[in-house]
């Protein structure tokens, strides 16, 4: 494994785990997963060096914490765990009471990262900020971070906690470049973070579905991104992968992950479904693409053009009754 080293109490894994999963039904994986799967990913996560772990009150509804702080067990001080604060009516006292909250949850005296999971539109930050500021100051939260923040309202909630926002949690991949205009080059040059979730586009980049094997999980269904249509314009990106994958004896989504983590600012947090896969994405960390390889791949990305936004909605209802 490799590891962040940014001023904070502990070393920060180049790649965690995403717990979204972890007691949402929307997965579908059951409460055989949430028993028992669950666990053991979390504990071969900890053998294999993993320490960054992000859940959050929204994921079923305080279960993914709890799942999580169970599966952790007396190791939790050992973890750097990342939760989030819905925003909904984000005043200070009510930020300080679900933190108190989560962290009941979790079963831990104090949250590694506490991030606002989404701006609210109405809200502005300063209100926010005063309560995290205060869990800081009492020792519950030891860095504040946000998620899905453009970057002028990320550097106005650093104003407003008049200390740090260490990250910001944004979708980042192959397929899903975005961060690359503006937050990575503010991460990289202020010794920030950038936590990529869904870093292998929702299992596109896997190579495992195309236009005859669509995925069966209904969040995959319904995103565009799993079209016919789009999974026959990503072969060229998946070709891709698979070429310098096979330079690696690695698999399409160990370089997809690869791929993520190169830059210097982030981490990436990949969801796994059992052990085997949870093993395969830690293994992307010891892989080190060459210049021309991580070219290649960038130059792949930018031929995907996939259809999205409104022209997407009549091929998703001819796809929902295919």
């Amino acid at each position: 494994m490799r590891y962040l080293s940014i001023g904070t109490d502990s070393r920060i894994s180049k790649i965690g785990l995403g717990t979204w999963q972890f007691g949402s039904r929307e997965w579908g994986y059951g409460e055989s997963y949430a028993g028992q799967e669950a666990r053991a990913i979390v504990r071969r996560a900890l053998e294999l060096g993993v320490n960054l772990f992000d859940t959050a009150e929204l994921y079923g509804f305080g279960r993914s914490e709890r799942i999580l702080g169970e599966a952790l067990g007396e190791d939790r001080e050992s973890a750097f765990i990342a939760t989030k604060v819905l925003p909904v009516l984000p005043v200070a006292p009510v930020v300080q009471q679900r933190a108190v909250a989560s962290a009941y949850r979790l079963g831990v005296r104090k949250l590694d990262l506490y991030q606002v999971h989404q701006p609210n539109p109405v809200v502005r930050d300063g209100t926010i900020m005063r309560g995290m500021r205060a869990l800081q100051r009492i020792g519950l939260v030891g860095e504040v971070g946000v998620s899905n923040y453009p970057l002028d309202r990320w550097r106005t909630a650093e104003r407003a906690l008049g200390t740090r926002v260490l990250s910001n949690q944004v979708s980042y991949s192959l397929v899903d470049r975005a961060p690359e205009r503006d937050l990575l080059p503010f991460a990289e040059s202020t010794g920030h973070v950038v936590i990529a979730y869904s870093p292998l586009a929702q299992g596109l980049l896997s190579g495992r579905y195309d236009r005859a094997r669509r995925p069966a999980n209904r969040l995959r269904a319904v995103s565009p991104m799993f079209l016919p249509e789009n999974l026959e314009r990503a072969g060229d990106l998946i070709a891709a992968l698979r070429e310098v994958g096979d330079k690696h004896g690695a698999t399409p989504a160990q370089i997809a992950l690869a791929w993520v983590i190169r830059r210097p600012a982030v981490v990436a947090i990949p969801g796994a479904s059992s052990v085997e896969q949870l093993e395969s994405n830690v293994a992307a960390a010891d892989i080190q693409l060459a210049d021309d390889e991580y070219q290649a791949l960038s130059a792949a990305s930018d031929r995907f053009r996939p259809i999205t936004g409104a022209p997407a909605v009549p091929h998703l209802i001819r796809a929902r009754f295919s």
